[in-house]
């Protein structure tokens, strides 16, 4: 089976139910994908979270509009101005 990413890591929430994790709404991922589940610990105070989804709310959006920078691309000239500064 191959491996799948979504544009949009949004966290799928789920509640055990006699022995079984039953997930809270439906999903759009395909049939038959394995998924891992990770409990959350909520060490958040509320303020906190809300300033945390909030800002990855405002993350997704810039994504949607296109104003952000490929992780590797960022790495990559990272590399490149040390490289030439060691080079100095």
């Amino acid at each position: 089976m191959g491996v799948v990413q979504p544009l949009k890591a949004e966290p799928l929430r789920a509640v055990v139910k006699n022995g079984r994790l039953i997930l809270d709404e439906p999903t759009d991922l395909p049939e038959g994908l394995e998924v891992t589940l990770v409990v959350a610990e909520d060490e958040f105070e509320p303020e906190e979270k809300a300033r945390l989804l909030q800002a990855i709310e405002d993350g997704f959006e810039d994504i949607d509009k296109g104003d952000y920078v490929d992780g590797m691309e960022f790495a990559d000239e990272l590399l490149a101005k040390r490289e030439a500064l060691s080079r100095r």
